[in-house]
């Protein structure tokens, strides 16, 4: 075997903060093994962990008994911990998910059983408190969440390279993987870097999962078309219209949660995002096209017929992208005094979505086992909050599997 060959027991893929709450994760229950953590960018936390909205998420919209429900509490909690621990800015500030109108009232008792029965402190209330914790928000009803609070995404992604790295594992950035094959019981991984034998790879590459997962000569279950959110930021002298969070009353047949306010951990406030079909993996604006990444979203049938089913929905949302003047009336909905001169562009994100072939939208966590592999296919928010819980549960695998 080659000397420079590197010899990990398991490689992770992916730097962002679910591969490495995994690796960190590792390092805790299995302090022996040699650890390698694969990142493509030139820096940790590059795409989806760094271009979040930065909320800790409480697990009020889940579904009882969901892997997310499960994860989101305990993540929750092991995440403020980790924050206390090493200092990492962050704030339980709380939130409010505002109805507007009678019609939304269903939901909104719907997402509050949600919460009661995931164990979310969260408490339905009329406009007068409303007002008390949110004077410029509009609504009939509302549910707060004292709970819900804001983080510093891309320094606990900092923090968990640097502990990783202290304990003598690698960070090997600019390293894109290109091949995995077998020998024996044996995986090797190619990358544009360097050559790796491992025991074991966990496969959690976001936009990419599925790609990797084909490169692992496995079946990815589902496929990852890219969707955009695109935000706009209160300039500061509007800072005022917003104390924390506002959250609208999500359509409960559509897994994007709407526009909305959030305040910044270290300071402004956003406002959106709405979610439009990204022309890239990483296509974080109009003018970022990749023939490859548009022509695998639209000739795939799972996302014809997701885009069949919800072409109404979908024409919404890029023409609120096309038109601030359409952002601005959405916002309008949960603060009415809004004007297109209180809002400055700001940067966007691109999520990960999984589709099924039969064109739902994959709503929960996904993780799938191979026999010397481990492929995290789906990981929407709330992830970066269960972060260290889902990477404790990866985790927990990689070593029964390593035995």
């Amino acid at each position: 075997m080659n000397k420079d060959v590197s010899q990990p027991d398991v490689v992770v893929v992916g730097a962002g903060i679910v591969g490495l709450a995994s690796a960190y994760q590792l390092t805790l229950l299995a302090p022996h093994l040699r650890i390698a953590v694969l990142e493509k960018e030139s820096s940790v936390g590059f795409h989806q962990s760094g271009r979040n909205s930065g909320v800790i998420h409480s697990g009020i919209y889940y579904q009882p008994n969901s892997l997310k429900a499960k994860t989101c509490l305990e993540g929750k909690r092991k995440l403020e911990s980790f924050c206390e621990e090493h200092s990492i800015a962050w704030d339980p500030c709380g939130k409010v998910i505002v109805a507007v109108d009678e019609e939304e009232l269903p939901a909104l008792e719907k997402i509050l059983a949600k919460g009661k029965a995931n164990g979310v402190p969260c408490e339905r209330i009329g406009p007068r408190e409303l007002k008390s914790i949110e004077p410029h928000a509009y609504g009939i009803e509302a549910i707060h969440v004292p709970g819900t609070g804001i983080v510093d995404y891309p320094a606990i992604c900092r923090k968990m390279a640097e502990l990783l790295r202290e304990k003598g594992h690698r960070i090997v950035l600019d390293s894109r993987v290109e091949r995995v094959t077998e020998e024996g019981n044996t995986l090797y991984v190619q990358t544009t870097k360097e050559s790796f034998h491992t025991k074991l790879l966990i496969n959690c590459a976001g936009l990419h999962c599925d790609r990797v997962m084909r490169i692992c000569n496995a079946k990815p279950p589902a496929k990852i078309v890219p969707f955009r959110g695109e935000y706009y930021e209160l300039t500061p002298e509007s800072h005022g219209f917003c104390r924390n969070l506002i959250y609208p009353v999500p359509n409960p047949n559509f897994p994007f949660l709407g526009v909305h306010f959030t305040r910044m951990i270290h300071g402004g406030v956003e406002c959106g995002p709405n979610a439009v079909l990204a022309m890239a993996r990483e296509g974080y604006d109009w003018k970022t096209w990749n023939i490859r990444d548009l022509s695998e979203s639209l000739s795939y049938g799972g996302f014809l017929r997701l885009a069949t089913k919800y072409w109404k929905m979908g024409a919404g949302e890029i023409v609120r992208s096309l038109s601030k003047g359409a952002f601005v009336k959405a916002l309008q909905r949960l603060i009415p005094e809004i004007r297109s001169h209180h809002l400055k562009p700001a940067p966007a994100g691109v999520r990960a979505q999984a589709i099924s072939p039969d064109g739902s939208m994959v709503d929960d966590f996904l993780i799938v086992d191979q026999e010397h592999a481990i492929h995290v296919c789906n990981a929407p928010s709330p992830a970066a909050t269960a972060s260290l819980t889902i990477g404790e549960t990866i985790a927990i695998r990689a070593i029964e599997r390593l035995g």
